[in-house]
């Protein structure tokens, strides 16, 4: 199981659960994962410092102490020790795990000439965002309001609710994984995220980045998810 699939996963778990779900998908060593883009290339939604910072910092940070965690989990030879490193594992592999799918989350904006980000083409997506919200604005409205509620740290999510294979807004605080709903979008709201560009207001940042949202790899989520789903 890799990262990313391990956010398939549609019932809602208790901690000691997620924690044994993270450790059968990262039996093996982490690394960062190259960003499919340059860093100034989400500019001017998104600086280059903001980037820099968010990947090669704050990301490699989760990687490392996930590393580290996973390491002394091996190690560890009583249930009192298991159940000590069980925080330390399911925060820091929900950084990385949210983290991997971030990026992949974002391209370059289709109104800087760019790239695709923002632009929602016609298709099974689009019309699912339709039907459940009314237009991608809604959606936009909806979302944004959600997450801008958040107290703290943490994750604004559109996911795929398998059972009813329904698009949903949710939230999960700090880096909790989303393993009640397929991710589909899922946008980072810890303020590492954004503050040295928007300051303290969220909203504006939440307004920017539908710029450079991925749809054609929201959608491919949402296809997979539907496929899924199914089984």
């Amino acid at each position: 199981m890799d990262d990313i699939s391990l956010l398939s996963y549609s019932h809602s778990l208790e901690l000691s659960t997620i924690v044994s779900v993270i450790i059968e998908a990262i039996m093996s060593a982490h690394t960062l994962p190259d960003l499919p883009y340059s860093y100034d290339a989400l500019e001017p939604f998104i600086s280059r410092q903001i980037m820099e910072l968010h990947h090669k910092k704050h990301h490699q940070t989760y990687v490392n102490a996930l590393n580290a965690a996973e390491a002394s989990y091996a190690k560890s030879s009583t249930p009192r020790e298991r159940i000590a490193l069980q925080a330390a594992l399911k925060f820091n592999g929900g950084g990385h795990i949210n983290h991997s799918l971030f990026w992949k989350n974002l391209a370059p904006a289709s109104s800087e000439g760019k790239g695709n980000g923002g632009s929602l083409k016609a298709g099974p997506l689009k019309e699912a965002i339709e039907q459940t919200f009314g237009s991608l604005d809604a959606l936009k409205k909806e979302f944004n309001a959600t997450t801008a509620g958040i107290q703290g740290s943490g994750w604004g999510w559109l996911g795929l609710n398998p059972s009813t294979k329904r698009l949903e807004v949710t939230t999960t605080a700090n880096q909790d994984p989303l393993l009640t709903h397929i991710p589909i979008i899922g946008v980072d709201i810890w303020e590492h995220a954004f503050y040295l560009q928007y300051l303290n207001v969220k909203v504006d940042y939440l307004n920017a980045i539908w710029s450079v949202i991925n749809f054609e790899e929201a959608e491919r989520r949402f296809t997979e998810g539907l496929s899924s789903s199914k089984l």
